[in-house]
Formats: C-alpha cells, structure tokens, sequence
C-alpha cells in the first residue's frame, strides 16, 4: 500500500486539501475493504488498487471546496463513493449514503462499522421513495443520471436555497440546457488522471418542477 498512500498523499496536496494522517489510514483502509469485497459484491469495475486511489478516493475528494451546510445526501452511493471518502474527511459534516441497490448498501454499512464513522447513515430506497425527517443542504450525485432527471428525483430532499452539485464526466450543451434553474459548471482536475470531470451545481429555491426543468 506505500505505492498508494503517496499517491493519494501527492494527490491531496495537489488538490489543496489538508487530511491528517489518521484519514488517510482510513480513506486507504476503505480502499482495502473494496477490494476484499468486490469479487462477491461487484463493487466496482475497477481492480487495481493504485487506480481506486486516483479514481475513487481523489476523483471523490475534488468536491470538498464546492459543499454546503452541515447535511449532505450521496444519491447512488455504490459502493459508498464520494460520500465514505467525504464522511472521513469531514467528520463535523452528516453524511446520509442512499442506493437502491441492497447488496452495495449492506458493504457500505459495513465499510461504515468498520471504519467507526459516527456521522454516516446508509439507507436502502429509491431515490424517489426516500422521504427523511429534515431536509438536506447538498445532494451529491456521482455519475448517476441526467441532470433533469436527478432534478426532478432529488428537489424534495433539498433545504430551500440548497445546492446539487452533479459530479460528471463531460456535460453537454443539450443536458445542461434541460434545467432552467441557476447553474455553474466548474472543471475540476483529479490529480494523474486525464479523464474530463466535471462539476454541476445548481441552485435550487423551490420552484415548481415546470420552472426549473424545460
């Protein structure tokens, strides 16, 4: 694992950020429960251990800049990505990791015992069904779904003056131009990695589905 604790150390100083090193044991103690669990569990198409440093753990951590408020829903966790990386970074912040799919939340409320994260809690819904007791500041999505569509499943889970930040590969013109609401793209850059990411965020202030999408 030295290979990709500099990598992840390299790629954390790149992306500004400051992670003591007690987090980094754990963002590289999740990477290791991945791999234990990914032949039974299907987790991820990605085997390498060094590439889920750089595209699982980094590609996750580029949003910490972008959150707001205390309260942040990761829609269609998988295997816990970006909301497990998050949730050990910024402990002072509550982490809510939704998925439909049972068998990725039974590893990611198993990844979250193990590594003893108190502000994480794991459901088991379709996005659409999910109906919690207080709304949330941000909702994260990570290559989930077209913009209008995670618009439209995700606006009652949002704060009023909340922000959705979509994390995505490249965005089209067309996509973009679906949702009417206020919007900025921002580039980021994963660190030794080539691939376009990109970040969407929108702000929504509990318009009408027919104000915001067109």
């Amino acid at each position: 694992m030295e290979d990709c604790r500099k990598i992840l150390v390299d790629g954390i100083a790149a992306l500004n950020l400051s992670v003591d090193e007690q987090k980094i044991d754990r963002l590289l103690a999740f990477i290791k429960l991945i791999e234990k669990w990914n032949k039974a569990y299907n987790l991820t198409a990605i085997k390498k251990q060094n590439d889920m440093v750089r595209l699982h753990l980094l590609d996750s951590l580029t949003v910490i800049p972008y959150l707001e408020g205390e309260r942040v829903i990761d829609i269609g966790t998988g295997a816990g990505l970006p909301g497990i990386p998050l949730a050990i970074c910024l402990p002072h912040l509550t982490f809510t990791l939704l998925d439909s799919n049972a068998k990725k939340t039974r590893f990611v409320q198993q990844a979250v015992l193990e590594l003893k994260l108190a502000n994480v809690q794991v459901f088991h819904s379709r996005v659409e069904d999910y109906q919690p007791e207080q709304a949330f500041s941000t909702v994260l999505t990570r290559a989930f779904a077209e913009l209008s569509y995670i618009v439209k499943s995700t606006q009652h889970l949002l704060t009023k003056n909340g922000k959705m930040i979509a994390m995505k590969g490249c965005c089209t013109g067309a996509e973009l131009a679906q949702v009417k609401a206020r919007k900025t793209v921002i580039t980021v850059k994963i660190p030794s990695v080539e691939a376009e990411r990109n970040l969407v965020c929108i702000q929504l202030n509990h318009e009408s589905i027919d104000e915001v999408l067109g």
